[in-house]
């Protein structure tokens, strides 16, 4: 999800469009969907109704427009780390704001779970105790008591010693899964930023469970892998967790844990499960990160994972031999040698009555021949994917047709009347997109959070929105602008007249 600099130099050199492509979705929320373009107008202008056309609006904490959005909708920004903010146990907030879950909170009030995408050795934010898990790491997680109008009430640190904390899933249970989008640690070389990880006390890429009403444990689900993880979603149904996986240079998978004891019925995800791989039956090794005809349907299986938990020799204090792209591809390619399926950059996903629905985010372009180190996987402008978990079938929701229609989807979630909303990470304008049931794509929001620059100049603004989530009743959506520095926003109005 992090706007990497090899991403930026990807996202220059692309050039043309993916052909329009779609299919019928599966049951849910998208039940009778006809995927396919948008529309032929420019960004940020695909057409519709009025009411819906966006709108520089002031923020209700200060005044200052950071977002526009439709007529009707008011929003606060809360926790700007732009100033120093220090939380009630004494945390300074770190940035880099990520993925969210929302939950019930005490009184009126939400409680958000949130990511904070951090990377690089040193030393962890917040108090150090049982819920931090490696000293010399700096990304983790925390905890908002928030009203629906974006008042912080309290807030403190759930989780931390973890590493590019990026999106996640909200459990039913009462929890939130975070996820590493890295394999970093003491027995690996460098990642692509070149920092030297021998001051790291443990190896990343795991998920974590931090329960909504406390502090995380610190330990790590290491049996549903070691990989760049991405986001994940669970199936109470069947007891499984779905794991996306954002391997930027590589082909990514999608991933099922199968913990021992379904956690409705223990009240938290255990370390005793097993981890799987999707493949496409009858079509090993199958390239979905190629472009899809329309009606693209595939029956699937799932190929087991033996050793989901690798750890590399090393010698403390001294750099590790094992490459980290050794490592990135470590799980997924046991998985491939099985036959299981390549995607392209698999990122934020949602449950929802019996549908995960994922997003590839530079899927639907040309086919891979090949890995490409520098450019990405992936020659497309994105792809909504979604899985039927009863009939066991994968298909095709929505393919970009080109960047100025839908340019690299990551985050999504569902509102209550099943539209996803979808966080667009583009080197571009930053828009939060509608999609509905009928294949039509609309502007929600649209980021106006200047950033850098010279303020007398031409404003620049930037970064991606992340982490987008309703509060329980609905009302209110929960959303971050990532950047370096981050900010969280409360946005509220009528949905239900624009579609979401």
């Amino acid at each position: 999800m992090a706007v990497d600099d090899h991403m930026a130099k990807r996202r220059t050199v692309l050039k043309g469009a993916a052909v329009a492509a779609g299919a019928t979705a599966l049951a849910g929320p998208f039940q009778g969907l006809v995927a396919g373009p948008a529309g032929s107008a420019p960004l940020g202008k695909l057409g519709g109704p009025a009411f819906r056309g966006l709108r520089p609006i002031p923020d209700e904490r200060d005044g200052k427009v950071r977002l526009h959005l439709p007529e009707g909708f008011k929003y606060r920004s809360f926790h700007d780390t732009e100033q120093p903010v220090v939380l009630n146990d004494g945390t300074n907030l770190p940035g880099r704001h990520d993925g969210m879950g929302a939950f019930d909170g005490p009184g009126s009030d939400v409680t958000l779970i949130r990511n904070h995408e951090v990377n690089a050795p040193g030393p962890a934010f917040g108090p150090v105790g049982d819920h931090t898990y490696d000293t010399m790491a700096q990304g983790g997680c925390t905890h908002i008591d928030v009203s629906e109008m974006g008042q912080v009430a309290h807030a403190y640190t759930a989780l931390n010693g973890t590493m590019m904390n990026c999106s996640g899933g909200q459990m039913p249970w009462g929890a939130w899964i975070t996820c590493e989008e890295t394999v970093n640690g003491p027995d690996v070389t460098p990642d692509f930023t070149g920092v030297s990880n021998v001051p790291l006390t443990k190896p990343h890429g795991y998920i974590f469970e931090v329960p909504v009403d406390g502090l995380s444990n610190g330990e790590p689900i290491t049996n549903a892998g070691r990989f760049p993880h991405e986001a994940v979603s669970f199936d109470p149904r069947e007891g499984r967790l779905y794991l996306t996986e954002d391997n930027f240079a590589f082909p990514s998978g999608f991933y099922r844990y199968t913990p021992a004891t379904n956690p409705m019925e223990s009240g938290h995800l255990d370390n005793d499960g097993t981890l799987q791989m999707l493949a496409i039956k009858g079509e090993p090794n199958a390239h979905l990160e190629g472009h899809q005809v329309k009606g693209a349907n595939y029956k699937v299986e799932w190929v087991d994972i033996a050793d989901p938990d690798p750890t590399f020799a090393y010698t403390p204090g001294q750099p590790a031999s094992t490459p980290n792209d050794t490592a990135l591809q470590y799980v997924g390619a046991q998985g491939r040698e099985l036959g299981a399926a390549g995607f392209s950059r698999l990122e934020g996903q949602v449950y929802d009555n019996g549908v995960v629905y994922f997003t590839s985010t530079q899927g639907g372009g040309d086919p891979e021949t090949g890995n490409e180190l520098i450019n990405g996987y992936g020659n497309g402008f994105g792809q909504v994917w979604a899985y039927d978990t009863r009939s066991e079938r994968l298909r095709l929701v929505y393919q970009s047709p080109g960047k100025e229609t839908f340019d690299f989807p990551d985050n999504i979630t569902s509102s209550r009347r099943g539209t996803l909303v979808v966080c667009e990470d583009s080197s571009g304008d930053n828009y939060l997109r509608g999609l509905n049931r009928g294949g039509q794509l609309w502007d929600i929001a649209l980021n106006r959070l200047r950033v850098g620059g010279n303020p007398e100049g031409a404003p620049r603004f930037g970064d991606e929105f992340a982490g987008s989530t309703f509060s329980p009743d609905g009302s209110t959506l929960f959303v971050n602008i990532q950047s370096s520095r981050g900010m969280s926003f409360a946005i509220w109005g009528p949905w239900e007249r624009i579609g979401v």
